[in-house]
């Protein structure tokens, strides 16, 4: 698989958002609202309503927050009505971003991304133009500080839960699988006693290309900007 690493950007979008706290709080709760709206409240049979929570609480979202969401979510509060939209979009030089929404106004989302995109040499695409460049995996990311034992018997024991691929970075481990085994890789993982820093569904580029320094700074303020939009949960590009 190609490289994807996103932990240089996770560090960036923790530290936006402990900046903006009522943003980052916003986001989280959106997650919260359309997990629980897809897959029901019960979060031992609804997986993306339990990771929506686990990442909220990592966040140090209060819990009010969280049950309110949920609530929103299940039509017992009422509440904006959010919907998840992927929005496909060209930056610069052949790049290519795939934006994922959590919105309660597409026309407000779509007018804030225009902007951004004009701004940096992009714009928005129609449908399918970037998607099918892309494909969705299940993704498992642990700290260094979090792997305990032997790390060579780990790693096989990932790959006979499910494990397709496991890369070795300098922050920590990143563990690729199918959709369909992420939940089953995960709940292994962490019975082995593993501290998981972050789990998820992620879109990865098929070809990924390398990009000119000129152009991955238009690039990095377009997903500066990004991150700053209450509306934009995530973002992916093709640059390698």
């Amino acid at each position: 698989m190609s490289g994807h690493s996103k932990w240089a950007k996770l560090k960036h979008f923790k530290g936006a958002l402990d900046a903006k706290k009522s943003a980052n709080f916003t986001k989280l709760g959106h997650a919260i609202t359309v997990a629980a709206k897809e897959g029901g409240k019960d979060v031992e049979a609804n997986f993306k309503l339990r990771l929506a929570i686990e990442k909220a609480r990592k966040a140090n979202l209060p819990k009010d927050n969280i049950e309110r969401a949920i609530k929103r979510g299940t039509g017992e509060l009422a509440g904006e009505q959010i919907e998840e939209v992927i929005y496909e979009a060209f930056g610069p030089n052949g790049t290519t971003i795939l934006i994922e929404a959590l919105t309660d106004n597409k026309n407000r989302t779509v007018s804030s991304l225009r902007r951004v995109f004009n701004k940096y040499g992009g714009g928005l695409g129609g449908q399918n133009s970037v998607l099918w460049m892309f494909e969705k995996k299940g993704v498992i990311r642990i700290l260094k500080q979090g792997i305990k034992g032997n790390q060579e018997e780990l790693e096989l024991q990932m790959i006979d839960l499910g494990a397709e691929d496991i890369k070795n970075e300098e922050e920590g481990m990143v563990v690729y699988t199918r959709l369909e085994d992420l939940e089953k890789v995960k709940k292994g993982i962490e019975q082995s006693g593993v501290d998981i820093e972050s789990a998820a569904a992620e879109w990865f580029a098929k070809d990924p290309i390398k990009a000119d320094a000129a152009t991955q700074n238009k690039v990095d303020n377009i997903l500066a900007e990004l991150d700053e939009d209450q509306d934009i949960s995530d973002y992916y590009t093709n640059i390698e």
